[in-house]
């Protein structure tokens, strides 16, 4: 069998979370319109009968403009370093520009990584339209694959899965158990289903802004239920204002949101609490990174 490691990497919003989560079958990695969505490197697991295909799904790389961006962008390079094939993931309907070039070429640092082209979203696009962008694709450098898929409407999956693993190295065992999914913790993926929720509706920097931590989970079994403390940070006062909303209106729908796609992860109902809170400038503060996490 062969088994190891594949990360997507691309601008940011060109569906490389989807993606991720469509192969995997479950999802591990929130997703949102909001550019730079991902900030951790997720691993998702696909197990399949020639192997295991453990995805690292990465944030999206671009230029920085605060410290988390330089982490984040560090933390891209650095997953690069040490996986097995590197998936370029470009959407059909979007033209290759000046952003997927500059990724292309930081793709020769990681000399050691097999390279293969994405073009996601076909669903999105006409067979003209996915016939030139592979073409395109095909002009950046010499790929060991080209790949078409929609991560929506499930095409080409098998296909993406057959090509990643045959680029793998052979192993005697799996590196993940084959009930595996993911090596989140369920209190991340929790902090994540909140953030993700809290993202919908949201405009200018405000997405950015927002991180989220678990102060605390008790579970209740006299009762089936779970309770959450969660504090949902932003960077300046007039934000919590946004966030909360006229008479807390807005929090209780980001609360409503979160709580039912946390009740599908835990299997039991969920008590909901969540406190904003400011912490001033915490993109471009080392020590707030520090204590958010990154």
């Amino acid at each position: 069998m062969r088994s190891g490691f594949v990360s997507f990497v691309g601008r940011p919003n060109v569906g490389k979370s989807t993606l991720t989560n469509a192969l995997v079958g479950e999802k591990i990695a929130i997703t949102s319109a909001k550019p730079q969505t991902t900030r951790r490197a997720i691993r998702g697991i696909v197990n399949a009968p020639a192997g295991q295909l453990v995805i690292v799904d990465t944030p999206g790389m671009h230029r920085p403009r605060t410290l988390l961006g330089e982490r984040l962008n560090a933390l891209v390079e650095s997953t690069l370093g040490d996986v097995d094939v590197v998936g370029f993931c470009v959407p059909a309907d979007e033209r290759i520009g000046p952003g997927d070039r500059f990724i292309n070429q930081q793709l020769d640092s990681f000399p050691r990584a097999k390279k293969v082209a994405i073009v996601t979203k076909i669903d999105d696009a006409s067979k003209q339209a996915v016939g030139e962008q592979l073409l395109a694709i095909s002009q950046l450098r010499d790929w060991d694959a080209v790949v078409p898929v929609s991560a929506v409407d499930r095409i080409q999956l098998d296909v993406l899965v057959e090509e990643l693993i045959g680029l793998l190295p052979e192993s005697e065992q799996a590196l993940y158990p084959d009930d595996a999914v993911t090596d989140e913790s369920e209190e991340e993926r929790i902090a994540e289903l909140i953030r993700e929720a809290a993202l919908e509706g949201v405009r200018d920097e405000l997405p950015h802004s927002i991180a989220v931590t678990i102060d605390d989970m008790q579970r209740r079994d006299d009762r089936d239920l779970l309770e959450i403390y969660a504090n949902l940070f932003v960077e300046r006062d007039s934000q919590k204002g946004i966030i909360i909303g006229p008479g807390g209106s807005r929090l209780s729908a980001v609360g409503r949101r979160a709580r039912g796609e946390i009740e599908q992860l835990v299997g039991s109902q969920v008590y909901l609490d969540i406190r904003v809170k400011v912490a001033k400038d915490w993109q471009r503060d080392p020590k707030q990174l520090g204590r958010l996490g990154f």
